[in-house]
């Protein structure tokens, strides 16, 4: 009885290694050919993140070579950490698995966050969509409008987990600028921050993009349904020229070098990437794809429906921002990490 359950094991064993041989051995087109893949999203379902992916799966596929079927799939959790994680660790690595990921999370690691269990640098980054800058956003009934209001008043802000940029950002104005910014956490994403503050539970949202909020709440700034009284941004974005940017605010070369690198992840918003591992000529059609999609007269049609911004970061410039982040000088990296209470961060995996 032994003998034979070892044979059966040996034969799974080599069945399974000709299946993996067979699928290595397909080129792209044969690969990507009328197959599943699927798009993961370190976000939950309707927030912006969402409506980036809903609206350019159709065209990544079209470009891809077989015209594969993309489906949405969402790992939302630890502020994005927890996909990336699986991406990195658990996830297929021939090609079928590609992800959008929140912009922070490739400078977890970066910074020390002990649920980080990733190397952003192996990872195969295939383009942004986006390049942007933050704001603050406060709801019209809760008193906060200006700059001088986060002294003055209380400002309880949403946030979706420590190393999310709804929480380092808050702790990093309070930390170099001296606001007194509360964070409220334990929301699943930015969308369930948004329903919270048309609720009243909280004020606001800190490190919210422009693009997040004109995709999923359109009316919000036409309607003045919120203000932004300060741009975490080095400059002021003419969309909203009455609100002070926070590299106006930075009083000496440490504290702007230190906003530089805080300020990274917004050069390369909405990134996707395949895990490590992926044959080089799956990870090439990818990125050739994804620049076809980004250019596609039909998907810019798409994206202005839907109100989100588009501006696509080759694949080059997003590992270029992420390297030159890595090799900030030390001093400038403890100091950001200080700044947004990062130290210590224990996220899970």
């Amino acid at each position: 009885m032994k003998r034979a359950a070892t044979m059966q094991r040996i034969l799974l064993t080599l069945s399974l290694m000709l299946v993996s041989t067979v699928a290595s051995a397909q080129n792209a087109h044969e690969f990507f050919s009328d197959r599943q893949m699927r798009l993961l999203l370190s976000s939950d379902a309707g927030g912006g993140y969402a409506s980036y992916a809903i609206a350019f799966a159709p065209y990544l596929s079209k470009h891809l070579p077989g015209n594969p079927n993309i489906i949405v799939d969402y790992m939302p959790g630890a502020g994005g950490i927890r996909a990336m994680n699986y991406l990195y660790a658990n996830g297929e690595q021939d090609g079928s698995l590609i992800a959008l990921v929140h912009s922070s999370v490739p400078f977890a690691p970066l910074y020390g966050i002990e649920g980080a269990q990733f190397d952003s640098l192996e990872m195969q980054w295939l383009g942004s969509m986006n390049a942007t800058s933050g704001i603050c956003v406060a709801w019209h009934e809760s008193g906060v409008q200006t700059w001088q209001d986060l002294f003055d008043k209380d400002y309880f802000v949403g946030g979706s987990g420590a190393g999310s940029q709804m929480e380092t950002l808050p702790m990093m104005l309070n930390k170099l600028f001296g606001t007194d910014i509360k964070v409220i956490s334990g929301y699943r994403g930015g969308n369930e921050v948004y329903i919270a503050m048309e609720r009243r539970e909280v004020d606001g949202r800190c490190g919210t993009l422009v693009s997040s909020i004109k995709s999923t709440r359109p009316d919000w700034f036409p309607d003045q349904r919120v203000y932004v009284p300060v741009q975490i941004a080095m400059e002021r974005n003419p969309e909203f020229p009455d609100s002070l940017a926070l590299g106006e605010l930075a009083k000496d070369e440490l504290t702007r070098n230190i906003l530089k690198l805080v300020l990274s992840p917004m050069d390369i918003d909405r990134p996707f990437l395949a895990p490590p591992g992926v044959p080089a000529d799956r990870v090439a059609a990818l990125r050739t794809a994804f620049h076809a999609a980004m250019n596609d007269p039909g998907f810019i049609a798409a994206a202005a429906s839907v109100q989100i911004e588009i501006r696509e970061t080759s694949s080059e410039r997003v590992l270029e921002v992420i390297s030159a982040a890595y090799a900030m000088p030390s001093e400038v990296v403890q100091a950001a990490n200080s700044a947004m209470n990062l130290t210590g961060a224990n996220l899970g995996r």
